[in-house]
């Protein structure tokens, strides 16, 4: 369980999203579409990933202000600006992706505190989290360098967020 309360999660600070709104479109879409490709790398090779053939899935970053949209075409993802009718949503904080991918939040708690937000077809959302949750994040590649750096991450986030609310009071 994470030690901030729900209701004041941290949010990426203005000066770490800098890098993020300069960064050309297409810079972010070869290096989001190349994380994405390694890191899904068995899963696309074991045609896991087959539900979001020809779909759009748009992912948006709030704190950090990035929005892009996921598809899958010829067996590789592929990340683009984030279309206007996509067949998917999902947004959340920085934080709360993190708590996503460390597994120290479900997706199911984190949708049922809105701290995860999805619109669209139910379906596809229903694919993409049995897919998530039957993940065996240790068998994903560069596992071993993700994981700690996500856990690290999360440790500075909940440490940046005690500051602020000692600072507040």
């Amino acid at each position: 369980m994470n030690s901030i309360a729900e209701d004041k999660y941290p949010e990426l600070p203005a000066l770490a999203r800098l890098p993020l709104q300069y960064a050309p479109n297409k810079l972010k879409s070869f290096v989001i579409s190349r994380a994405l490709n390694t890191l899904f790398a068995t899963p696309l090779s074991e045609d896991e990933l087959a539900f979001l053939d020809g779909r759009r899935m748009n992912v948006c970053i709030s704190d950090a202000g990035l929005s892009f949209s996921v598809t899958l075409e010829n067996g590789r993802l592929l990340a683009h600006r984030a279309v206007t009718e996509p067949d998917l949503s999902i947004e959340g904080t920085t934080y709360t992706f993190l708590l996503l991918g460390t597994r120290r939040e479900d997706s199911d708690t984190l949708f049922f505190r809105r701290r995860l937000k999805t619109q669209g077809d139910t379906e596809l959302g229903l694919y993409l989290k049995n897919f998530l949750d039957g993940l065996e994040p240790e068998t994903l590649p560069l596992h071993r360098i993700l994981d700690p750096l996500m856990q690290q991450s999360l440790a500075l986030a909940d440490r940046y967020q005690r500051l602020r609310n000692r600072l507040a009071r």
